[in-house]
């Protein structure tokens, strides 16, 4: 796309955006939709179990970014798949088999997997799904936030 084309979508979007607002089916957006509004609502979740434990917003800025990462969220992704529904596991495999630029601090896989993961959250909070998840959400954090400890070599006393 030419950078003009770009502008222009852009302009329209924004001149249009406070229209009249109409929900769209969950099932029938594109992956990349999906997992746009799932890293916000992951990176939402992680921020605020994150923020009772400490005051200083760099420290927290630092976890929060390492545990939404792609690395991170395929790590989620993995242990989650088993326990999916079928329905789950179908906006799982459409995530992950959406095409786009893999940035350098993930492997394709890894950026796939953690593509899969954010349509999963996206899907479900859009669907108004919000039991499921949360218990999605919790279980995440608790897999990422093990992985990162162990990969500092970290014990809890």
């Amino acid at each position: 796309m030419r950078f003009e084309q770009y502008q222009k979508i852009k302009d329209h979007v924004l001149l249009v955006c406070d229209g009249a607002f109409e929900k769209r089916d969950p099932s029938q957006l594109n992956p990349v939709e999906l997992a746009y509004v799932g890293d916000a609502v992951f990176s939402l979740y992680v921020r605020t179990r994150l923020l009772p434990f400490s005051s200083h917003v760099q420290i927290l800025h630092e976890l929060a970014a390492r545990m939404v990462s792609a690395v991170m969220q395929a790590k989620a992704m993995d242990a989650l798949e088993a326990g999916l529904s079928e329905e789950e596991a179908q906006i799982v495999r459409r995530g992950r088999n959406t095409k786009s630029m893999v940035p350098k601090s993930a492997s394709v896989r890894e950026y796939r997997q953690g593509t899969a993961f954010e349509a999963l959250m996206g899907w479900l909070y859009l669907k108004g799904e919000t039991d499921r998840l949360d218990a999605l959400m919790a279980q995440s954090f608790t897999l990422i936030q093990q992985a990162m400890a162990a990969e500092r070599g970290l014990k809890k006393s």
